[in-house]
């Protein structure tokens, strides 16, 4: 009773459409068969132990990282609600390590679609809110079975992207490279409506997103931001900045777009075969455009995360997003620093003494 005077998803579109002619029914069908995928996990994530689909699913990802009983069925959700469609070439998931194959009797159509069915499946056993993550590609061969380097596209060619979080309420927050728009799920009638017309990142913050357990393997440019941070009004800042980590990559955005803020999740030296944590396809990417439609920035840490050209389908990569003026910053301390940041610092000599140090020397 309360969404009859708010414009739907399918009328969002479809304005979208009557602006763009290039636009199709079929871009309009896929994004719409994601929203009905949001919403069936929006339903599971809500019954959680009533229905049991908390705790572990006793298997790894193509990672390695166990999986959640909620992972398996959000990957499993996806697929059905959008494979039938046949506007889809190909897709992809953080689940699997290979493109997923379609059903044969089904047609090919000119999209692939990328996702990471449940982002932040670690707070699920705590009641954290989650989320889910999509982009969608164009296919190089239309018509075609997609191929894995049919998938290595840079984010810059990005048709659309966006994410669903289930939190106290579940909202989808969508851009088709026109801006960032964010609906609200009504529960009672399943349809999303168009509450946030135009989200818009603030240009200013005071605070930021980090793993600070992490401290000791990241380089100094990252370093030296985040201390510039903590020393507040009597640093170089001139301003108190306010630490805030959720381990949820949905909410973290979520939380940035509606008051600002800058995440960052840096290449560091924890493990020299990782160059970065998070990854570039399934979440860099996707949300990457999303910040950047809204006024914000994504980056490596050294340069625009969105013309990153991806190795592999699973490609860890640094990401820092946010504020523009933030990101910047941290971009510039990377450019600003010494031949020889890389190396391992020696503790005796740094300005903040041997005992403060000695860890991150490590």
């Amino acid at each position: 009773m309360f969404s009859l005077d708010r414009s739907t998803l399918t009328e969002y579109l479809i304005e979208h459409r009557r602006r763009n002619p290039e636009a199709t029914g079929e871009f309009n069908a896929l994004i719409l068969q994601v929203a009905q995928a949001c919403k069936a996990i929006s339903r599971a994530v809500a019954h959680g132990a009533l229905a049991d689909v908390l705790g572990s699913q006793g298997s790894s990802n193509v990672q390695g990282e166990e999986q959640k009983k909620l992972d398996v069925l959000a990957d499993e959700i996806f697929l059905r609600a959008t494979h039938w469609g046949g506007d889809l070439a190909g897709m992809v998931s953080e689940e699997n390590e290979a493109p997923i194959p379609l059903p044969a009797s089904d047609q090919r159509g000119k999209y692939l679609l990328a996702f990471d069915p449940l982002d932040g499946s670690s707070n699920i056993d705590v009641n954290v809110a989650v989320g889910s993550i999509f982009s969608i590609l164009r296919a190089p061969t239309p018509g075609t079975d997609a191929q894995t380097p049919d998938f290595l596209q840079p984010g810059t060619r990005q048709v659309a992207a966006g994410y669903a979080i289930y939190g106290p309420s579940t909202m989808l927050v969508l851009t088709v490279g026109r801006g960032v728009a964010g609906f609200t799920l009504d529960p009672i009638i399943g349809e999303f409506y168009l509450t946030h017309p135009d989200i818009r990142v603030p240009e200013t913050t005071h605070e930021f997103a980090i793993n600070a357990s992490n401290a000791r393997f990241w380089e100094r440019p990252v370093r030296r931001y985040v201390d510039e941070c903590l020393a507040g009004r009597s640093g170089p800042r001139g301003a108190d900045f306010n630490m805030r980590w959720i381990a949820s990559l949905v909410a973290e955005t979520h939380r940035i777009l509606m008051r600002g803020g800058v995440f960052l999740y840096p290449r560091d030296r924890k493990d020299p075969k990782k160059p970065g944590r998070l990854r570039l396809l399934y979440e860099c990417n996707p949300i990457g455009f999303i910040v950047e439609q809204a006024g914000g920035r994504a980056s490596t840490g050294v340069r625009p995360v969105l013309e990153v050209q991806p190795e592999n389908l699973h490609q860890r990569i640094g990401f820092v997003f946010g504020s523009k003026s933030e990101v910047e910053r941290v971009e510039r301390y990377h450019q600003e620093r010494e031949p020889d940041d890389d190396l391992p610092e020696q503790p005796l000599f740094h300005s903040r003494s041997l005992f403060r140090d000695t860890e991150l020397s490590q």
